[in-house]
């Protein structure tokens, strides 16, 4: 089966992005159901790619190899997962965690594949319809290579909806794993529910800020706002903060931030939970009087794409104009965006934009990514999408 671009529609694919939109399709040769593999031609006729068909989603084909020779099947996907952890053994993350981002999707050429480990227990997510082809091979291969003792589904990302597949969960190899699973990560350690959390049951991308976080709290008054299970907040803890309050309307998470304070010492008074929606706290908050040294804002995704953009913005800007006037001069603000849709530099100019609401001016000290084992395909930017900030209020 094959497709035909319309004319000058292969400069993209001629620089190795791997998404084929839509609009892009002139011909199907061929009747491809989802998941099949398809050859992808220029107007010309010149071979471009072996590509995923996905007639549901406008991304319609998702490159698998740009090589005419190296032709999609178990052979090659095996290849694919073992150049994922030769990445990753590279990176020598074993002395410093034992959870880590194994596949990351575009980046290590498997597009729509995510698996992040934890322990024993790999938690994947199946998000395209050609890695949803290839599950089962891709899951005997990398339960062979990795070594560990079972994987869980947690296909339930909006995404596979685009896709025109339905929401999976549950074992794919091996058995169920426990209710939350204890992982450890620069010394500290976390319980994990990888059955009912957020994504695969924690952020393993902000590994490297939660350090640098405890690094700076060391005697201030903190807020993490959006904490979710806790992991900036116990970095700040550790790193020697007076106090820390932390926000999040997820009840069920933040028992098991409590439960990981319990565990770790933290759950004296200076730490403080409260259930509840951040934007909100953020006023009454300032109504209160309160002010704090060092702020945490870590949102969920408020623009999977482009389009959402304009309400993210408003959303972006609430929360750092807010945050910005809770902030004590000299104090310190880390603000992020896990949104695909909102670029580094359009978020950029949102916090700029509230900094200038709020009164407040600002300096840049820093800048924030996505930790080293969710790498970046150069050719593939929108892979880029943890971006974050660290100002300082003058």
């Amino acid at each position: 089966m094959k497709i035909r671009l319309k004319a000058s529609r292969e400069k993209s694919l001629l620089r190795r992005h791997p998404w084929i939109y839509s609009g892009a399709i002139d011909k199907i040769h061929g009747s491809p159901s989802s998941g099949d593999t398809v050859e992808v031609r220029a107007s010309d006729g010149r071979f471009l790619a072996w590509a995923a068909w996905s007639p549901e989603s406008q991304i319609r084909a998702r490159v698998w190899s740009f090589e005419e020779a190296e032709v999609p099947g178990p052979a090659l996907l095996r290849g694919r997962i073992e150049q994922a952890l030769v990445l990753r053994r590279a990176l020598a993350l074993q002395g410093v965690t034992n959870a880590m981002r194994l596949v990351h999707g575009e980046a290590d050429r498997l597009p729509g594949l995510i698996v992040d480990r934890y322990g024993d227990t790999l938690v994947a997510q199946v998000l395209s319809a050609g890695i949803e082809r290839w599950r089962d091979v891709l899951a005997d291969s990398l339960i062979e290579q990795t070594g560990c003792a079972r994987i869980y589904e947690r296909s339930d990302a909006e995404v596979r909806e685009l896709e025109g597949l339905p929401a999976r969960t549950g074992v794919m190899r091996g058995d169920t794993p426990a209710v939350s699973l204890e992982i450890v990560e620069h010394g500290l350690g976390y319980a994990v529910d990888v059955l009912g959390g957020q994504k695969t049951g924690f952020y393993l991308d902000q590994r490297d800020n939660r350090r640098r976080i405890g690094e700076l709290a060391a005697g201030c008054e903190v807020l993490n706002c959006f904490c979710y299970t806790g992991g900036f907040s116990f970095a700040a803890l550790a790193g020697g903060a007076m106090s820390v309050v932390s926000v999040d309307s997820s009840g069920p998470a933040l028992e098991l931030a409590r439960r990981n304070a319990r565990a770790s010492g933290f759950d004296a008074p200076p730490t403080e939970w409260i259930e509840g929606d951040v934007f909100r706290y953020l006023r009454d908050a300032r109504a209160q009087g309160r002010s704090f040294d060092l702020i945490v804002l870590d949102p969920p995704k408020f623009a999977p794409t482009a389009k959402h953009a304009p309400a993210a913005a408003r959303a972006y800007k609430d929360i750092n104009l807010n945050a910005l006037k809770l902030l004590r001069p000299g104090g310190l603000l880390a603000t992020f965006s896990c949104s695909g849709g909102v670029t580094a530099e359009l978020f950029q100019k949102i916090v700029a934009g509230a900094a200038v609401d709020a009164g407040a001016s600002a300096t840049i000290l820093g800048r924030f990514q996505a930790a080293l084992d969710h790498p970046v395909l150069l050719e593939f930017p929108e892979g880029e999408y943890l971006k974050g900030l660290l100002l300082r209020r003058n």
